[in-house]
């Protein structure tokens, strides 16, 4: 069930990483937590649910799960909507598309479609990536502020700014400023040792006692210490659509983040994780995680690094994490009743800003305008419409972009000549010789490399002038492949040389091009005697029909 990645335990490095990797976990998990809306419980619970039973089940031996910037980001939108239209089942309803995305997960993960998950350009992973940060950031706008997030998302906040900004409390501001302080400025060689939120949560969390009174600003509160309640799942036929669509986001994005983080941690360990297993236990992680009343979540990259480079090997590491949160839960949930908001919303927007993809955006312009274009819209759609119409478009218009690269490149190896001093496909001196006999009158129609559909086109221009001339070879020798399209383009081909009575000469020594042209009946119009293995038989038979053809003119 588990698979081998428990033999490569390494127990001192598992249980170093288990314990950093946990003291990372937590302030990040309250951060997330209460910037969801699903309060700091669902946050910590998040990380030890779905840590837990990614490790025991999922496809990777040290990668770290837990709630991530980008799948509460989805989450906050998906119960902000569930709440607004259904005030008493919304949360049901929230967590219930959390069981749901669970489950796509691990349909995706059985059906092996793990590999194809991330196989989408850069720019668009940058693009979306980039604009999750963004909306991370402006939803901590108004707790940094020292209020409560206001109703509307992004665009509602960015509409109340003016007024959250006429009514600042201070001492939040204050306390959310001297956070992100000392994260950003926190020393690089000092957090090998220890994680700067780490030591942001505990320090303004202090000087909040010190100099504020309790109630003077918002504070976490009390979080429950026992066991989390069950969810019952909770479907309403009217929305059941918009539940299926939000899973379905929640869903890709949770299998999008998890391969791209665990694809890091192969190239630190030098190992290979296994796609499809990896997607089934995130899957199962967040479909416990959601009846529980918990978070999602996804690989992270930061809790990753970090438990490889402590020494992890095994999932015990995830395990140990798990169970050390647990007991912060369980046992001492009392020490983070007083972490003020302001704090948790100064973590939570430093997590939107590393998210965003800075490196990419520093050179995209250099690299490529059309990247650039790309990245960017996608950024905006995933900011101010959807991230699946981001995500769509990014990949539609991407897509188009490298077809059409592509078929500039291929339509070069759509070759047609008649006359042996062309140097435009590959023949021998003695073919050369022959196809120059012929006086013009055959016409050597060469292709290489995958026939796509996008060089129907190019095949189309090369034989527009068949008429000209008395026998045509199709030369299909270094043809690998041939998709529908040229196979239909092939056939107009054919019959325009028929038409023209122009006969056809069929060059296919591969077995796999055969059998392609027979499934789209190309082969059919061809007689068989007029389909050769070798380029120095068909060159002798049209050149020797296209002399036929002269000697029959000169006798009439």
């Amino acid at each position: 069930m588990f698979g081998d990645r428990f033999n490569q335990w390494n127990l001192k490095g598992d249980l170093f990483g288990g314990v950093t990797t946990a003291i990372i976990s937590l302030p990040l998990a309250l951060a997330f937590g209460v910037a969801s809306g699903a309060g700091a419980e669902a946050g910590l619970w998040g990380a030890i649910m779905v840590g837990l039973f990614a490790s025991l089940f999922g496809g990777s031996s040290t990668l770290i799960s837990e709630p991530t910037g980008p799948m509460t980001v989805i989450m906050t939108a998906v119960l902000t909507s569930m709440m607004a239209k259904y005030p008493e089942t919304g949360m049901a309803m929230t967590f219930t598309v959390v069981m749901m995305a669970g489950a796509f997960q691990i349909l995706l993960g059985t059906l092996r479609l793990g590999k194809y998950v991330t196989l989408m350009p850069y720019s668009v992973i940058s693009g979306f990536m980039s604009g999750i940060g963004v909306i991370l950031i402006i939803l901590q706008l108004s707790p940094l502020l020292g209020h409560a997030a206001p109703p509307g998302g992004v665009m509602g906040t960015l509409k109340a700014l003016p007024q959250l900004i006429e009514s600042i409390r201070f001492g939040e501001l204050l306390l959310g400023g001297l956070t992100l302080a000392i994260l950003f400025l926190f020393p690089q060689h000092y957090r090998k040792y220890v994680p700067a939120q780490l030591v942001a949560l505990i320090a303004v969390t202090l000087l909040s006692l010190l100099f504020f009174d309790t109630n003077e600003i918002r504070r976490i509160g009390e979080i429950p210490a026992g066991l989390p309640s069950l969810v019952v799942p909770t479907f309403h036929p009217e929305i059941f659509t918009t539940m299926v669509i939000d899973a379905l986001v929640l869903g890709t994005l949770g299998c999008i983040d998890t391969l791209l983080t665990a694809v890091i941690g192969d190239s630190l360990t030098r190992k290979e994780h296994n796609s499809d297993q990896e997607l089934r236990g995130q899957g199962l992680a967040n479909m416990i995680s959601g009846l529980f009343g918990a978070l999602p979540g996804a690989g992270a990259t930061m809790g990753t690094v970090t438990n490889i480079q402590v020494g992890a090997r095994s999932p015990l590491s995830g395990v140990v994490r798990a169970l050390i949160l647990a007991l912060v839960v369980l046992v001492a949930s009392g020490l983070t009743e007083p972490i003020p908001m302001a704090v948790l919303a100064g973590i939570a927007l430093y997590v939107g800003f590393n998210i965003l993809d800075w490196s990419f955006i520093q050179r995209a312009h250099k690299v490529s305008v059309q990247g650039m274009a790309i990245m960017y819209g996608v950024m905006l759609l995933t900011v101010f419409v959807d991230l699946i119409v981001a995500v769509g478009l990014g990949v539609f218009i991407s897509n188009i972009i490298i077809i059409e690269r592509l078929s500039r490149e291929q339509a070069k190896q759509v070759k047609a000549i008649s006359d042996a001093d062309q140097d435009d496909v590959p023949l021998t001196d003695s073919e050369r010789a022959i196809l120059d006999s012929a006086n013009g009158k055959v016409l050597f129609f060469y292709l290489s490399g995958p026939m796509i559909f996008s060089v129907s086109k190019a095949i189309s221009r090369q034989h527009t002038s068949i008429a000209d001339y008395e026998a045509m070879i199709l030369d299909l020798t270094d043809v690998p492949m041939i998709d529908v399209t040229v196979g239909l383009a092939l056939e107009n081909a054919i019959k325009d040389a028929q038409e023209a009575e122009c006969q056809v000469y069929l060059l296919c020594p591969s077995q796999r091009t055969r059998e392609q042209l027979e499934k789209f009946h190309v082969i059919d119009l061809v007689p068989n005697d007029n389909i050769y293995k070798f380029r120095y038989q068909a060159l002798n038979a049209a050149v020797n029909r296209a002399r036929a053809q002269e000697m029959a003119l000169q006798s009439i």
